[in-house]
C-alpha cells in the first residue's frame, strides 16, 4: 500500500487512540499489516536511540528523552510504554510527514528485548543500549542467557553499543568490537565482598561456562568480574559512578559531575548513568545534562505518594515477575530506615498471559525487610499463601506478618494498624487495586 495513506491512517487511528485513552500499539499493528516494511520507506534523523534490557529501560528512556528535549533538540519517543514492534511503529509513523520524513531531530526509542531484532529489522539506531540482562518474567521469557541470544539475532552491525560494564551477561556483546561505549559503578561503601542476594546468576562465566571470580558486588551479581579461563571480565567503563552515597542522594561520575538522584537507590543510579553516557555521546552540553538529571523525577507512575489519615505513604511499582525490581523497592524502603509499615501485594501475575507460576518469589531478597525500621508487614492478594510460604523461610519477624486474601480487608488493617510511613510494593496490574481502595 502506498506509504503515505499508511502513515496517514496511523495518525488518524493514534488520535482517535488518544481520545478513547488506548490503541498506542493498535495503529502501528494495522500499519504493519497494510505494509509490513513501513519502516524502511521512513527518512530517520541522525540520532536514533533505542534502549533495551530486562531493567530499567522505561526509566532510561525517559531521563534521555528529558535531556534531549531540555537542550532544545525535538524528540519523538514511545513515552507511553508500548515497547513492542507495533507500538514503535505508532510512534514512529505518528512523527513523521506524508512523505515519511521524521520531523525530529532525534528518536528514542524503549524495544523489549524479545522484539528488538524486528523493531530494527527494517532501520539502524546510530546507538543501542543494553541496560542489563536478569531473570525476568521466566515463563516468558525463559533464561537470561536465552534473552541474550534473542539480542544477539538482532542485526548489529554499525551499531554503536553502549552497555552496562559491570553485567557478565549484557557486556559480553562487546566482546571483539571497537564500537562501544560501558557504563559502570565503581568500588564504594555500598559495594560487598560477597553476593548478598538469595541467588547468584553470576557463579559461572556467560562466554565459557568457567567460574568467575569477582572483586566486588554492586547488587546481586552485577559488579567487577573476571574469567582466569577465558579472560571475559569487567571493562573499564568510559563512564562511571565514582562515588555515592545514598543519604543524601548525591553520586558522582566520573570524579567531576556530581547530580542528586531524585530516588535514593543503585538501581536508579545506574539509570541516570546510562542516560549520560547517552547525552554526551550525542553531544549534549554538560551542564544541560547535570541540570537535566539533578532531582529528575519521573512521570512514568512507577513511584506514587498518598496519604492515609496520618501516614504518609509511596507506592512503589515493581515488574511483573521480575524479582530484581521487587529488589529496588524493598532496598529503597530499608535503606530510608524510617519506622514503616510494608505492604507486599500479589493478586495478579500477568497483565499479558495467565500463570499461577510463582518460584520468582523465592528470589526476592525479603530477608532485608528484617529491619529495625520495618514495624509491620502486610501480605494480600490472591497469591498470599504463596507469599505466606515465601515468608515462613525468611528471617522476618512472624509476629510483624499479617496475611489478607480479601483486598479490602487488608486495606481496612492498613488504615487502622499502620506504625510510621506505609510502602506498597505490587506490580503493574495491582497497584491500581491499592490506590483505588484510599479515600
Amino acid at each position: 500500500m502506498n506509504k503515505s495513506i499508511v502513515i496517514l491512517l496511523n495518525k488518524f487511528l493514534y488520535k482517535i487512540g488518544k481520545i478513547v485513552k488506548k490503541g498506542s500499539s493498535l495503529p502501528g499493528q494495522i500499519s504493519l499489516k497494510l505494509c509490513p516494511n513501513i519502516l524502511s520507506k521512513i527518512k530517520y534523523p541522525k540520532d536514533v536511540i533505542v534502549v533495551t534490557g530486562s531493567n530499567g529501560k522505561t526509566s532510561t528512556t525517559e531521563l534521555i528523552y528529558n535531556i534531549l528535549s531540555n537542550a532544545g533538540l525535538s524528540v519523538g519517543c514511545n513515552l507511553e510504554g508500548s515497547n513492542q514492534t507495533e507500538g514503535v511503529t505508532t510512534m514512529i509513523l505518528n512523527n513523521c510527514n506524508l512523505k515519511g520524513e521524521v520531523k525530529k531531530d532525534a528518536l528514542v526509542i524503549e524495544s523489549d528485548e524479545r522484539y528488538l531484532r524486528h523493531t530494527i529489522k527494517y532501520f539502524k539506531p546510530k546507538y543501542l543500549v543494553v541496560t542489563n540482562l536478569y531473570r525476568d518474567q521466566m515463563t516468558r521469557n525463559g533464561h537470561p542467557e536465552h534473552i541474550y541470544e534473542i539480542i544477539k539475532d538482532a542485526d548489529l552491525k554499525g551499531i554503536h553499543l553502549i552497555l552496562n560494564t559491570d553485567d557478565p551477561l549484557s557486556s559480553l556483546y562487546g566482546k571483539d568490537r571497537e564500537d562501544v561505549t560501558y557504563f559502570g559503578m565503581n568500588e564504594s561503601s555500598i559495594s560487598t565482598k560477597e553476593n548478598d542476594s538469595v541467588y547468584n546468576d553470576g557463579i559461572y562465566c556467560p562466554n565459557c561456562k568457567s567460574k568467575l571470580s569477582y572483586e566486588y558486588y554492586n547488587y546481586n551479581h552485577i559488579g567487577s568480574y573476571y574469567c582466569k579461563v577465558c579472560g571475559h571480565k569487567r571493562q573499564k567503563p568510559d563512564y562511571a559512578v565514582t562515588s555515592i552515597d545514598l543519604s543524601s542522594g548525591k553520586i558522582k561520575i566520573n570524579d567531576n559531575y556530581e547530580l542528586s538522584l531524585s530516588m535514593r537507590s543503585i538501581y536508579m543510579a545506574y539509570n541516570f548513568l546510562a542516560a549520560f553516557s547517552v547525552s554526551k555521546l550525542v553531544g549534549v552540553e554538560d551542564e544541560k545534562i547535570i541540570d537535566s538529571l539533578t532531582d529528575y523525577i519521573l512521570k512514568n507512575d512507577r513511584i506514587q505518594k498518598f496519604k492515609i489519615g496520618n501516614h504518609e505513604g509511596m507506592l512503589l511499582t515493581s515488574k511483573h515477575e521480575n524479582s530484581i525490581a521487587y529488589n529496588q523497592s524493598i532496598s529503597y524502603i530499608v535503606g530510608e530506615n524510617k519506622p514503616c509499615t510494608v505492604v507486599v501485594i500479589v493478586d495478579q501475575i500477568s497483565r499479558k498471559y495467565f500463570t499461577s507460576e510463582t518460584s520468582w518469589i523465592w528470589d526476592i531478597d525479603f530477608e532485608k525487610l528484617n529491619s529495625n525500621c520495618v514495624k509491620k508487614i502486610v501480605l494480600a492478594g490472591r497469591y498470599v499463601s504463596d507469599l505466606k510460604a515465601r515468608f515462613k523461610y525468611s528471617s522476618c519477624d512472624e509476629s510483624k506478618t499479617n496475611s489478607f486474601s480479601n483486598l479490602d480487608d487488608m486495606m481496612n488493617f492498613v488504615k487502622e494498624n499502620a506504625e510510621g510511613d506505609i510502602y506498597v510494593v505490587t506490580c503493574f496490574t495491582d497497584r491500581d487495586k491499592f490506590t483505588g481502595r484510599i479515600k
